[in-house]
């Protein structure tokens, strides 16, 4: 049995985690309403940018249409984009989004396809080049990234398109962790290349015909380019909105975990010390009573 001096040093050692993962707790909390309401107001735009997309998509006359829509024919090599946090002690965060990853790799690499990962986030990287190392081609860590922009998604929505132009891939599939509440983040997969059009719902009366100057195909050439961004940009911030709810509630739960340890701890210790307090009272009074 530990001695008493032992005890106590574990019990101040669990009051300071305790202390830690309380601040911690504290800090996500603070920053998780300025990341949730920047994931929520990019959620209309890139929706938008979808529906914008798809109603000249359904007004091409063109046999064919971008390849970023339409594709190149092929479905032989897949890229996985994945897109985790930089840091850890959010629960299940990026280990959900790494498993759904994982997944989908083994599924295609069971039909015979050929896989290939860009990951974003040093904790997905960490955790996939375990078992795929020699499938991952690229990795971007944005942990120097204070507050993320724009300009980073482009940055990557770029290094994306240029490796889809030269053939290197025939279809792409991002994957993040889209934001629901504190303790809800729901792992997504979302295919960006070719762009998976969601269908106009049919409306009563007549359909209004628009003329497209310059032509739909022209149109698409300069939009699809930044709707690429834009889904990563909306990726990006999910991820960091659903990183602090996580580990909001991770904190917490390490939190109460800890006082119930320095109870129990705490317990064991004024047990142990009044048993041998109790002992030593009765070593003295034997020796009296022998003298």
């Amino acid at each position: 049995m530990a001695s008493l001096k032992d005890m106590r040093v574990r019990i101040a050692s669990t009051k300071a985690t305790q202390k830690i993962t309380k601040a911690m707790q504290m800090v996500a909390a603070s920053k998780l309403r300025r990341a949730q309401s920047a994931a929520e107001a990019a959620r209309p735009y890139a929706e938008k940018m979808d529906a914008v997309i798809a109603s000249i998509a359904g007004a091409s006359t063109g046999g064919g249409g971008p390849q970023l829509l339409v594709g190149n024919g092929k479905d032989q090599t897949h890229l996985l984009l994945v897109c985790t946090g930089e840091r850890g002690l959010s629960g299940a965060f990026n280990s959900s989004i790494v498993r759904l990853a994982r997944e989908r790799a083994l599924a295609l690499l069971a039909q015979g396809k050929t896989v290939k990962i860009f990951c974003v986030g040093r904790k997905g990287y960490e955790q996939l080049r375990r078992q795929f190392d020699k499938h991952i081609i690229e990795n971007i860590e944005l942990r120097s990234v204070r507050q993320l922009g724009f300009v980073n998604a482009e940055d990557i929505a770029k290094k994306v398109i240029a490796r889809f132009e030269a053939g290197e891939f025939d279809v792409a599939t991002l994957f993040y962790s889209r934001f629901k509440s504190v303790i809800s983040q729901i792992p997504t997969a979302q295919q960006i290349i070719p762009l998976e059009v969601a269908k106009q719902a049919e409306t009563k009366g007549p359909t209004p015909v628009y003329d497209y100057e310059p032509a739909e195909d022209e149109i698409l050439d300069g939009l699809l380019p930044r709707n690429l961004a834009v889904q990563i940009f909306r990726a990006l911030l999910e991820n960091n909105a659903s990183f602090y709810g996580a580990q909001m509630s991770a904190m917490d739960n390490a939190t109460r975990n800890a006082g119930d340890m320095i109870r129990k701890q705490t317990l064991v210790y004024n047990r142990t010390r009044q048993a041998q307090i109790t002992k030593e009272l009765i070593e003295i009074i034997s020796g009296a009573e022998a003298v």
